[in-house]
């Protein structure tokens, strides 16, 4: 079986490095039960740029009304993201409950901007539990993604910890229906299928199972993105991808796929347990992210200072759970004490912005916007 991935593997590998022969690549829950309310208290830290907005990252978070369009996307190559460039990607980016709070989006995106951010994930209804993110909605948000030159993540949010293929399904036919808004997005945007859809951390291979039917419905229906699984065990379940991500990779026609790990107290609650997850994800050949993580969690102490550390000696991608907006007894996982970011919560915001290892040291802007 090792054997054979490792043929799979190097003839992707191979496929897209042709592909990418006239351009040298360079180097480079905390879900839906605790976003409520915003807190209400104003200690933190200030930004960089309370009064002028200017900021020292290379995202500066200013807008631009005409981001030229790029032939191609997103691939995957191996343990690597390349972009439509044939470049390197690496996430450094932040979560955003956007279908909780729609009326926020102009003020907090580019907040997130100006931390330095290369990309945000957005959490979409697909009108399971919340009120559906319509097409033009999400291609509005895709438009204002790009405008403040961050890749976007979409991710449908209503399937969370359930272990029904039928909310997965929902979660399918809901990017199907967006079929027409997504052609062309090909460079900018991630699709996430479900969020931590598969509470359990048994019968792994229904997970599995669940997926491989899922990956060729969305290739039939001409969706050509990227596409983002995220682990079993409510996202923290990471010998489900460390098992069985080659299985769900080689059910994808495009072999574009990759995947997301979550870590809170479980999945991110050590060293020892953060190494293995990313460095056995490395060793296997397939291409991790960290989708969610925070400081602290209901479920334990979570040892960010290593996530961030891990995933920069690595080269994986990290996006912090979240901008602002978390209720249900995790508000400490707000970022931003305000939506327009102008100060942070200085025991996550400021650790995982201005921090060693965090967004400003570390992120570099997608070559798709130079």
């Amino acid at each position: 079986m090792k054997k054979a991935l490792s043929v799979f593997l190097a003839f992707v590998i191979a496929i897209t490095a042709s592909a990418c022969s006239d351009t040298e690549p360079s180097s480079t829950d905390s879900s839906s039960d605790s976003v409520s309310s915003a807190i209400e208290s104003t200690d933190g830290e200030s930004t960089d740029n309370e009064s002028s907005g200017s900021q020292d990252s290379e995202n500066s978070g200013d807008v631009s009304d005409d981001i030229p369009d790029v032939e191609g996307g997103f691939s995957v190559s191996g343990t690597k993201l390349l972009d439509a460039n044939c470049n390197e990607f690496v996430f450094r980016g932040i979560n955003h409950a956007h279908t909780w709070f729609k009326d926020q989006l102009d003020v907090a995106l580019p907040a997130i901007a100006a931390t330095g951010a290369n990309s945000v994930r957005i959490v979409l209804s697909d009108g399971g539990q919340w009120t559906k993110d319509g097409a033009a909605s999400v291609k509005n948000i895709i438009q204002k993604c790009k405008e403040n030159k961050m890749i976007a993540i979409l991710e449908v949010h209503d399937a969370t910890g359930m272990d029904d293929t039928a909310s997965l399904n929902m979660a399918a036919d809901y990017w199907i229906e967006l079929a027409d808004v997504l052609a062309g997005t090909e460079a900018y945007v991630i699709v996430n299928i479900a969020n931590e859809w598969f509470g359990s951390w048994n019968n792994l291979e229904a997970w599995r199972d669940a997926y491989i039917d899922v990956l060729p419905k969305l290739r039939d229906a001409g969706i050509k993105n990227t596409i983002l699984v995220d682990s079993a065990g409510w996202g923290q379940c990471a010998d489900s991808v460390l098992k069985y991500a080659p299985d769900i990779f080689n059910a994808d026609p495009d072999a574009n796929t990759m995947f997301s790990v979550h870590m809170y107290g479980a999945a991110g609650k050590n060293e020892a347990t953060i190494s293995r997850i990313i460095n056995g994800a490395i060793d296997l050949g397939i291409c991790l992210i960290i989708g969610e993580f925070g400081y602290n969690h209901s479920d334990g102490d979570v040892d960010e200072a290593s996530i961030m550390r891990i995933c920069t000696e690595t080269g994986t991608g990290y996006l912090g759970w979240s901008w602002k907006g978390n209720g249900g007894g995790v508000e400490y996982l707000d970022l931003a004490i305000t939506w327009d970011g102008i100060i942070l919560s200085s025991d996550w915001g400021a650790v995982l912005i201005k921090g060693e290892n965090g967004i400003k040291e570390t992120s570099k802007i997608c070559s798709v916007f130079e």
